[in-house]
């Protein structure tokens, strides 16, 4: 692999095989043509046309709609159609920004192709005087991408939580790092994710920030999401990113945008 196939990777989405969901004139996010066919039965509270899925009359309100969709995502999960439940939610935000139209399960987010926002963290450091990261490896126990190489921290915008909020928490709970030092990270970039996934469309906004860390610090994961950490040069990340090792999509996209903005540029 090289940067073409992991930055594609991130953004393969063909607009065809989904149908925008519509409120207030503004688009939410996409539903894959034959999820859509699954929704018709809701027909109290969705009204799905071969060009548009929108709330039926009445459903305006933030609190009825959240109520709507939940009923809605809890008839999908246990019918299997989505992966694990999370009990947390989601704000869900018209693409272009603005306020909240309601809020959803997270694990139900990509069936209807709505925008999340996530918040990661290169943690970086010194390996015998030369720059390095810390590069995590998810827990086999995960829902999603069980395994796989990702960044030192990332986590997922809850309802109610800010962006730096979010970054805090998270981590400390993936690599033990402390409010102080944690708050000490510096906003660097601001990505996006649209790529067709097996339950529907991950479609992501991802902050990215750099943490200066001491050469000394050693992340320790808090919560079991995480499986373990290494300690690699810029040099070897690239080499990783430019072969086959197994990194998430996203987690690929936040360090090859730090390699690029430090002059390390992939094959």
């Amino acid at each position: 692999m090289g940067r073409k196939e992991r930055v594609s990777a991130a953004r393969s989405f063909d607009a065809s095989r989904f149908i925008p969901f519509v409120a207030d004139g503004r688009v939410l996010g996409h539903v894959r043509r034959d999820h859509a066919e699954l929704l018709r039965r809701f027909g109290d509270i969705l009204t799905v046309g071969e060009s548009e899925i929108s709330f039926c009359p009445g459903l305006d309100a933030h609190c009825t709609r959240s109520d709507a969709m939940a009923r809605i995502a809890r008839d999908l999960a246990a019918e299997g159609r989505l992966s694990a439940w999370r009990a947390e939610t989601y704000n869900i935000v018209a693409e272009d920004g603005g306020a909240s139209a309601f809020v959803l399960e997270r694990c139900a987010v990509c069936f209807f192709g709505f925008t999340a926002r996530a918040v990661h963290v290169n943690g970086l450091t010194q390996a015998n005087g030369r720059p390095a990261m810390w590069i995590a490896r998810r827990s086999a126990h995960k829902a999603i991408d069980p395994g796989l190489l990702d960044n030192m921290v990332g986590g997922g915008l809850a309802s109610g939580l800010s962006i730096e909020v979010t970054l805090v928490k998270e981590a400390w709970e993936e690599a033990g790092i402390g409010q102080e030092l944690a708050r000490s990270a510096r906003a660097a970039n601001t990505l996006r994710v649209l790529r067709e996934v097996s339950d529907g469309l991950h479609a992501e906004i991802i902050h990215v920030y750099d943490l200066d860390l001491p050469e000394h610090f050693e992340p320790v994961n808090q919560d079991g999401e995480v499986a373990e950490f290494r300690r690699m040069t810029l040099d070897q990340v690239a080499r990783e990113l430019e072969g086959d090792a197994a990194y998430t999509v996203d987690a690929a996209l936040v360090a090859i945008d730090y390699l690029e903005r430090h002059g390390i540029f992939l094959r």
